[in-house]
């Protein structure tokens, strides 16, 4: 008895280490705004599917600028389910060419990470 508790045990640990949640964008990781003046708030809305056996959780969006936003689901997304990122760029006091990265952390096997560019004209060329 005691053989069998074991070996449903190790089967269902396997099973467990065996699913995994999956991004797939239906959009380009990478994103280049067209110009735009001093002050502007841009965004940009990237569409995926969770194609993996598993649950998706988002735990955090890495930026390194307080300019850049990003705003997405706190809830699982389920496997085959569709959801939205959306990220938001402040180009107040943001000057010439910009270029940001966003990396997502998940439960995921690979996080994904964007690109967004765009060229801000300051407010003294305008």
């Amino acid at each position: 008895m005691r053989f069998l508790i074991i070996l449903v045990l190790v089967l269902n640990s396997a099973l467990a280490l065996s699913q995994s949640a999956e991004f797939f964008f239906l959009d380009k990781t990478n994103h280049k705004w067209d110009d735009t003046k001093e002050g502007n708030l841009l965004e940009k809305t990237f569409r995926f599917v969770n194609t993996g056996s598993a649950p998706l959780v988002i735990q955090e969006a890495q930026v390194a600028c307080s300019c850049t936003k990003v705003i997405y689901s706190h809830q699982p997304i389920a496997p085959n389910d569709t959801s939205e990122i959306l990220i938001q760029f402040d180009t107040k006091q943001k000057y010439y060419y910009q270029n940001r990265t966003v990396e997502i952390v998940s439960n995921a096997k690979k996080n994904p990470k964007f690109r967004l560019k765009v060229y801000v004209i300051p407010k003294e060329d305008q």
